[in-house]
C-alpha cells in the first residue's frame, strides 16, 4: 500500500507559477512510476504528466509541454510538478497518482492522492 499527499496547491495570476508537492509513504517509492493527472470535461481525469521508476524518462500532455516540469525525488519520498506560465484553462484539482509498472506512458495506476485545488485567475 502507497499513501499519497498533494500540496502547493493555491490561487495565482495567468502567467504565474506553482510547484505541486506529492509525497510518499508505504512502499518504496522508487519502485512506483508517477503520474500527474487533473478532471476535464467529459473526461473523469485527464494525463498531465508522469515519470518512470528512476525519474530518467518523462512524459507530457502536449496541453503543458514546454510549460510544466514533472520529477522525482527517491530519497525524499516526492514527487513534484513545476507549473509555469499558468493559464487559467489549467485550474484543476491536481492528483498525483503511483503505478507499479515501470513505464512513462502510464495506463493503469494503482494508487491515487486527494488533490490539491490549482486556480489560475485571469
Amino acid at each position: 500500500q502507497v499513501q499519497l499527499v498533494e500540496s502547493g496547491g493555491g490561487l495565482v495570476q495567468a502567467g504565474g507559477s506553482l510547484r505541486l508537492s506529492c509525497a510518499a509513504s508505504g512502499r518504496t517509492f522508487s519502485n512506483y512510476a508517477m503520474g500527474w493527472l487533473r478532471p476535464a470535461p467529459g473526461k473523469e481525469r485527464e494525463f498531465v504528466a508522469s515519470i518512470n521508476w528512476s525519474g530518467g524518462s518523462t512524459y507530457y500532455a502536449d496541453s503543458v509541454k514546454g510549460r510544466f516540469t514533472i520529477s522525482k525525488d527517491n530519497a525524499k519520498n516526492t514527487l513534484y510538478l513545476q507549473m509555469n506560465s499558468l493559464k487559467p484553462e489549467d485550474t484543476a484539482v491536481y492528483y498525483c497518482a503511483a503505478s507499479r509498472y515501470n513505464v512513462v506512458r502510464i495506463t493503469t495506476y494503482h494508487y491515487w492522492g486527494q488533490g490539491t485545488q490549482v486556480t489560475v485567475s485571469s
